[in-house]
């Protein structure tokens, strides 16, 4: 198989996780990341992380008050070299955070990395969402 076929591949896979985590369920984010210290996050929440130790929980707090959601990548462009490839796009779809529809409609780059033989994420990088964060901040107490 093509290696552009390959991190296609691992394209769709990271999608359809991202889509269960909008559904509330995170756990299939966990196995299509690189776990290492170099990885990293920018979301549409504004939060950076860095490193998996930090990357991954920032998955699970979404995944905990999302429910009924789902993202889709489009006019996606993969460019792949020996053992790194990335891909930019448009997610689009939405999702519902504390019973409130949010939409979503963001420009996205997402970096894999091949580790035995596998292509792994190891950077995905999103616009912010001001529709997110506004959901969000009015779930938190006045300070």
């Amino acid at each position: 198989m093509a290696a552009e076929d390959e991190v296609r591949q691992a394209s769709d896979r990271f999608y359809a996780a991202l889509s269960r985590m909008c559904n509330g369920d995170s756990g299939p984010m966990m196995a299509l990341w690189s776990h290492g210290a170099d990885v990293t996050a920018l979301h549409p929440l504004g939060e950076r992380g860095e490193g998996w130790e930090q990357v991954r929980p920032q998955f699970e707090q979404v995944g905990a008050i999302a429910s009924s959601g789902q993202v889709r990548l489009r006019e996606q462009l993969i460019r792949v070299g020996t053992d790194l490839a990335y891909e930019v796009g448009v997610e689009e779809g939405e999702i519902t955070l504390a019973g409130e529809k949010v939409a979503i409609n963001q420009r996205a780059t997402n970096i894999y990395r091949l580790e035995g033989g596998e292509w792994k994420m190891v950077h995905h990088h999103s616009d912010l969402s001001p529709a997110m964060n506004d959901r969000l901040s009015r779930l938190q107490p006045p300070q």
